[in-house]
C-alpha cells in the first residue's frame, strides 16, 4: 500500500497551520507552549544526556524540540524533516546560523541518528480510515526504527480519551496495541508513558 495520498492531505493542512500562525505551538496544532513542552520532556526520555549524541526529528515543524535540547544543555547533533516544505522554510529561518542543525522536506536525506523522536505525526488522520491510518503508523515506526542506533520515541492521542471530546478526523491509538508491536518487532525494552496530563502517551523503545 501506498500513503501518497494520504501524506498530500496531511501536508495540506500542516502547511495552512503554519501560513496562519507562523513558527508558534498553534503553527504546529498544539494549544498551547505548556503541552508542546510537556510532550519534549516526554520524548527527551529516550535520550543518555551524560554523552553528546545524534537525534533524528522526524515530523520536525518549526523545529522547536531543537531549540528545547539547547535550552537544557543537551550536546547534540540534529537533523530535522518535515512533510511540509512550508514548515522547513520556518525552521530554516528561525534556526539561521545555528551549528549543528539541518533540516530536510525529503525524507530520504534522513540518515541513520542515534535516536528518533516523533511527536504528533500520528494524530491527524482527516479523512483516511481507521484501519488505513493503523496501516500507516506501523509502516512509519518500521521506518523510524531503521533510522535509529540507539532507540525512538514517539507520542500519539489515547483512545482512553474521554469519549465525549474525541474528534473524527483523529487517531485515538490504543497504546497496549502498540506497546505490543514495538516489542515483538522492534525491541524488548519497551517504556509505555501513559502519566502525564495530556489526552495521548509516548513509547520509549530502547535497542539493547
Amino acid at each position: 500500500m501506498t500513503f501518497d495520498k494520504v501524506l498530500e492531505s496531511v501536508e495540506r493542512y500542516y502547511s495552512r497551520k503554519v501560513e496562519a500562525h507562523g513558527p508558534t505551538p498553534r503553527g504546529v496544532d498544539w494549544n498551547s507552549p505548556e503541552s508542546q513542552r510537556l510532550r519534549f520532556e516526554q520524548l527527551v526520555k529516550i535520550c543518555d544526556p551524560g554523552q553528546p549524541f545524534t537525534i533524528n526529528d522526524y515530523g520536525c515543524g518549526y523545529g522547536a524540540f531543537a531549540t528545547y535540547l539547547r535550552e537544557q544543555g543537551y550536546e547534540f547533533e540534529y537533523a530535522g524533516y518535515d512533510i511540509s516544505s512550508k514548515m522547513i522554510a520556518e525552521a530554516e529561518e528561525l534556526h539561521a546560523g545555528a551549528e549543528g542543525l539541518r533540516f530536510f522536506a525529503d525524507e530520504s536525506a534522513l540518515g541513520e541518528a542515534d535516536y528518533t523522536v516523533a511527536s504528533g505525526i500520528f494524530n491527524v488522520r482527516l479523512e483516511t480510515g481507521e484501519g488505513a491510518w493503523r496501516e500507516y503508523v506501523l509502516h512509519t515506526l518500521d521506518k523510524i526504527a531503521r533510522l535509529s542506533r540507539r532507540g525512538f520515541a514517539f507520542n500519539v492521542l489515547t483512545s482512553y480519551s474521554d469519549k465525549e471530546f474525541m474528534r473524527p478526523d483523529l487517531y485515538y491509538a490504543d497504546p497496549l496495541v502498540l506497546f505490543d508491536h514495538c516489542k515483538r518487532r522492534h525491541s524488548r525494552f519497551v517504556s509505555l508513558l501513559h502519566d502525564y496530563p495530556l489526552y495521548e502517551f509516548t513509547m520509549l523503545v530502547r535497542k539493547g
